[in-house]
């Protein structure tokens, strides 16, 4: 599995769009899709990209994907971030 740049990741507004979904709670691909202007196949290559990038983590529960905010990947990049106010 290749990491995906998480700066890249979250440059795509659809993307900040499904994380900040994701702030608020854990998400299946189709609850996802209700806010967005893009089909549903369109979603799931976003969270993909989120997902290369660790910034979500997905649980398999029955026949649904759930989709959450992964806060080890956040912690990386606002370790980076963090080096400029200090």
């Amino acid at each position: 599995m290749t990491t995906t740049d998480p700066f890249a990741a979250i440059a795509d507004p659809n993307r900040r769009y499904l994380l900040e979904e994701l702030r608020r709670a854990p998400k299946t691909v189709n609850e996802l899709a209700q806010g967005l202007p893009i089909s549903r196949p369109a979603v799931s290559q976003h969270l993909k990209a989120l997902l290369d990038s660790d910034l979500v983590t997905v649980t398999a529960e029955g026949t649904r994907r759930i989709y959450a905010v992964n806060s080890k990947g956040f912690g990386k990049v606002s370790l980076w971030l963090d080096q400029f106010w200090s």
